[in-house]
């Protein structure tokens, strides 16, 4: 659980307790010690407290939701080190801004002062751009602070991330978000008009935004009176629901697939089928979900449970046929066959050695006796000589060679003791000791 900091601050300077304001600029901390959350970065043992106590601030990536205090760290990290504060937005910035920016800050330095520079969304610059803070970086003209919302890894430069620490910020916990009511109670100079229930909805509306959560109470505050007084179903009438915070090309996109593959490969149907949810209500393409259902079919159940293929595909036909929201439906009954069915990755490792062998070993050809011969010329040549028809074997299985001489004899597929491969197993056995006894004449 999140740690907090003391919250029986004064919730704004007197001077500044403006109803024209917005309440999330009203409650902005006005030092470290007010920030609510990211205990592990601002704690006494956390990473920010050490930097600003040892007195030497390096550059820093912040990393993390919307509305978990990015802005405001950076803000008050200058204002704890006693550095020029400069803040630049890099969609509304181009070449000409930083060029003047460096600039001003060059001045600044000559003259003492160092500058600590905030740049938003700092994963919306170009490579160029990115690398253009290298050189004030490394000479000390400025000290990189840049806040992002994706994957840093993904989205900056491995030369920008190795000059800088990324520090990840975290999405508010329920204690942190009552936290953050009980500053706005003091504020707006009353309780919020919930009762338990409708505060629960409200925190868990918020999705861990502080941001966001402030913008719901302001907005709770507008439209009701003294004596009001909403449960659940008042409050989501009045409010505006949020959407969940997803990006379908970005970082939200990317977790959640790998969460649900993983939990159908961990044969947990309610963990599978929770985040398919979130998923389709983010707004997830459900073709994109039925491709991805598909290929957990046969990546990870194979051959254990032959039918999870060919059901995998029938729903992704009947969400074609039934739509939305219908069709959700079929693809949700795959999330749980899925989820349930025995597990085998014995197919997918077969594949990847056959693949890998036939890239190794090139083109050799394949024994003379299982080639056709349609000409006189190839009969002459030995094609199809000795070739032996299976169906006419009391077993109906000849047991001859069919890989290339050159390559001999493999062992790709190894089948497991669970589900259908149990039967796959007794059947390699039985054909494994025909074809020994056909190579020793018996």
């Amino acid at each position: 659980m999140t740690d907090l900091f003391p919250d029986d601050i004064p919730a704004a300077r007197p001077e500044e307790a403006s109803e024209d304001r917005p309440l999330a600029d009203r409650l902005r901390p006005r030092s470290l010690d007010e920030v609510i959350g990211q205990s592990h970065i601002l704690g006494p043992e956390g990473t920010l407290r050490r930097m600003i106590g040892s007195g030497r601030l390096g550059s820093l990536i912040l990393w993390g939701p919307p509305g978990t205090g990015k802005t405001t760290v950076a803000r008050l990290l200058a204002d704890a080190t006693d550095y020029r504060f400069e803040q630049i937005s890099a969609i509304f910035s181009g070449v000409a801004d930083l060029k003047k920016v460096f600039e001003t800050a060059r001045t600044a330095r000559r003259a003492g002062q160092r500058t600590l520079l905030f740049v938003d969304e700092i994963h919306r610059f170009n490579r160029a751009q990115q690398d253009s803070f290298l050189p004030v970086m490394e000479d000390g003209t400025v000290v990189l602070v840049g806040a992002t919302t994706e994957n840093p890894s993904f989205e900056l430069n491995a030369a920008l991330l190795s000059r800088s620490q990324v520090l990840t910020f975290q999405s508010l916990s329920r204690e942190d978000l009552e936290a953050l009511a009980r500053r706005a109670e003091a504020e707006i100079g009353r309780a919020l008009p919930l009762d338990e229930d409708a505060r629960e909805t409200l925190i868990s509306l918020a999705d861990g935004d502080g941001r966001a959560f402030l913008g719901l109470i302001e907005e709770l505050d507008a439209a009701t009176g003294p004596k009001d007084m909403l449960d659940h179903e008042g409050l989501t009438k009045l409010v505006q629901r949020r959407a969940p915070i997803y990006d379908k090309s970005q970082d939200g996109h990317y977790n959640l697939i790998s969460a649900l593959h993983k939990t159908v490969r961990g044969s947990d149907p309610d963990a599978a089928l929770y985040y398919f949810a979130r998923m389709i209500d983010a707004g997830e393409d459900p073709m994109y979900l039925a491709r991805r259902l598909i290929r957990m079919a046969v990546e990870d159940i194979g051959m254990a449970d032959p039918q999870a293929l060919p059901i995998a595909t029938a729903a992704k036909d009947a969400y074609h046929m039934l739509g939305s929201p219908e069709g959700e439906l079929a693809l949700a009954q795959v999330v749980v066959y899925l989820a349930t069915a025995p597990k085998s990755n014995a197919l997918y490792n077969a594949y990847n050695k056959a693949l890998a062998l036939a890239k190794k070993t090139g083109s050799p050809t394949p024994p003379m006796s299982i080639l056709n011969a349609p000409t006189k010329l190839m009969k002459g040549q030995g094609y199809g000589e000795g070739y032996i028809y299976d169906h006419d074997t009391p077993e109906g299985f000849s047991g001859q060679e069919y890989f290339p001489e050159k390559i001999g004899r493999q062992d790709f597929y190894k089948p497991v003791e669970r589900g259908f491969e149990r039967e796959i197993i007794k059947r390699l056995d039985y054909f494994g000791k025909l074809r020994a006894a056909r190579r020793s004449g018996n």
